[in-house]
């Protein structure tokens, strides 16, 4: 007994000290004070005050279009990739899965700078386009863990009762392995979607002129202090992204029965 509350205790403090900033920020984002840690009554002036600033909207335009993008392009690749590791041999899955496995393993410091020597290098313009392929960069092995975790725990018989029923390879993916993939493909697409439109480092390296997304421009925000509209965009930020975290995980999960 004691044991199950020394637990449940440590698991309390635990989400305390991971959850209460949050909700202490979501908190004064409702607050009428001009002071973001001062409370002086209940208001919705901050919010709207987010939807009149044009470079604001501006900068949740280009975070949605390049998380889309990216999200799309890593969908794409990390998919192809997962089911094709599985066709290698056990030696030549292991060198091409820890090679696409390095943009999870290389601080994201390094990356941003290797990147934006790469589109330097190439004579390619820092703009949206390069934060998109940046994004698409580390949000494609994301895709493909998420997938392969996936396809491990599928039944190769299914596959292989398939073409023992005459059908091709392609029919055999599009009818069997592709629907049962499912809930990991729009889990890893959520969660890729998630990165890409928090990313920070990647961004601040691989943009340019009018290539500002939404966590730059808070990042400028803050530099000359914390207004209290912050507090009502971070409040959004964090809500939104717990939102599609919360339901990648949930995707991910086994179906029962």
């Amino acid at each position: 007994m004691t044991r199950s509350r020394w637990l449940l205790g440590t698991s309390v403090a635990t989400l305390l000290f991971l959850y209460a900033p949050v909700a202490v920020l979501v908190i004064f984002s409702f607050s009428a004070s001009r002071l973001s840690t001062a409370w002086s009554g209940p208001t919705l002036h901050w919010y709207r005050e987010l939807l009149a600033d044009r470079s604001l909207l501006t900068a949740v335009q280009n975070s949605l279009l390049v998380a889309s993008i990216s999200t799309a392009i890593a969908g794409g690749l990390g998919v192809a990739a997962a089911v094709s590791l599985e066709r290698l041999s056990t030696r030549a899955r292991h060198v091409v899965e820890g090679a696409l496995l390095l943009p999870l393993v290389v601080p994201e410091v390094m990356l941003g700078v290797a990147l934006m020597l790469f589109f330097v290098t190439v004579k390619l313009p820092l703009s949206l386009v390069t934060v998109t392929i940046g994004h698409a960069a580390f949000n494609l092995p994301v895709v493909m863990v998420i997938v392969r975790a996936r396809l491990r725990r599928m039944d190769p018989r299914l596959v292989e009762a398939a073409y023992d029923l005459g059908a091709t390879r392609w029919q055999a993916f599009r009818r069997i392995t592709l629907p049962l993939l499912a809930p990991a493909i729009v889990g890893g697409l959520l969660m890729a979607f998630t990165l890409s439109l928090d990313d920070f480092i990647v961004t601040f390296f691989t943009g340019g002129p009018g290539s500002t997304t939404l966590p730059v421009k808070v990042y400028s925000m803050v530099k000359s202090g914390v207004a209290p509209t912050i507090n009502a965009l971070s409040a959004i930020l964090v809500l939104v992204s717990m939102g599609l975290v919360a339901l990648s995980v949930a995707l991910q999960r086994e179906r029962r029965g």
